[in-house]
């Protein structure tokens, strides 16, 4: 083929295959939008008839899960929502529902008057009391967070979704592991170079560390924002499920207790 007509091809086939992944990925948050509204409708008429013959109804708890690179926290996090039959929102779904006012008003939207009511006053103090010069994605970031955990239901990976809902709300894990175990496994199920994986770590850590320093003014590896820490260096996904489904029953029966 004369010139550049080979690479016109394949400029032409590449961008067809973005426009195919991107209408598979908006008819896959559609259906997730779609699937967790249905959810949210049956849990509020479960939720009533409960406060009806026991004057209030028990807390189902949002999961978020923060994870190193490579650590496997997004595996655990597949695992998790199978599990506990919640739907997972990973890092790519939530973005395309805060950078879509469609989506945003459909999940908004979805909520009764008075859930809708007490996201907007939550919101407003958050906007004054740290967040004023928020960008407009980070806005649509905390209303989003909050909507989807109005009835729960969810594991939410990543965007500091646990500085969004505070301790109280929701039950908050952080998956990490040695330098060298994060490596390996980015080779092995990734299939990088030892080269490419240590320096996919090394920019991950600082992406992420600076996103919540940034927006949350807080240090991505304090602790404190966590109701549990796991090292995969040294714990199996099955007994880490395991941990997790204890830790979450405990925290439920605390709230439900002292709600």
């Amino acid at each position: 083929m004369p010139g550049g007509g080979f690479n016109y091809i394949d400029k032409e086939f590449l961008l067809h295959l973005i426009f195919i992944e991107r209408r598979g990925l908006m008819a896959s948050i559609e259906t997730i939008i779609n699937r967790q509204i249905g959810r949210w409708e049956m849990e509020r008429r479960l939720k009533t008839e409960a406060e009806r013959e026991r004057g209030k109804a028990s807390v189902r708890l949002i999961v978020t899960i923060s994870r190193q690179r490579g650590s496997r926290g997004s595996y655990l996090a597949e695992r998790l929502a199978e599990r506990l039959d919640y739907q997972l929102l990973h890092r790519e779904i939530i973005d395309e529902v805060c950078n879509s006012s469609g989506y945003r008003r459909q999940v908004i939207e979805s909520l009764d008057d008075k859930a809708r009511s007490n996201i907007e006053l939550w919101f407003d103090g958050m906007i004054k009391r740290q967040y004023v010069d928020a960008s407009g994605y980070f806005r649509h970031l905390l209303k989003v967070i909050r909507s989807f955990a109005e009835y729960s239901g969810v594991v939410v990976v990543g965007r500091g979704a646990n500085y969004i809902l505070g301790s109280r709300q929701g039950y908050h894990i952080r998956v990490v592991a040695e330098n060298d175990t994060r490596i390996e496994n980015l080779m092995k199920y990734q299939s990088l170079s030892r080269e490419q994986a240590t320096q996919e770590t090394k920019d991950s850590d600082r992406e992420r560390a600076d996103f919540i320093k940034s927006n949350f003014k807080r240090d991505i590896d304090d602790p404190g924002g966590y109701d549990l820490i796991i090292n995969s260096t040294y714990t199996d996904i099955v007994r880490a499920l395991e941990m997790v489904q204890l830790g979450i029953n405990a925290k439920t029966d605390f709230i439900n207790m002292t709600t």
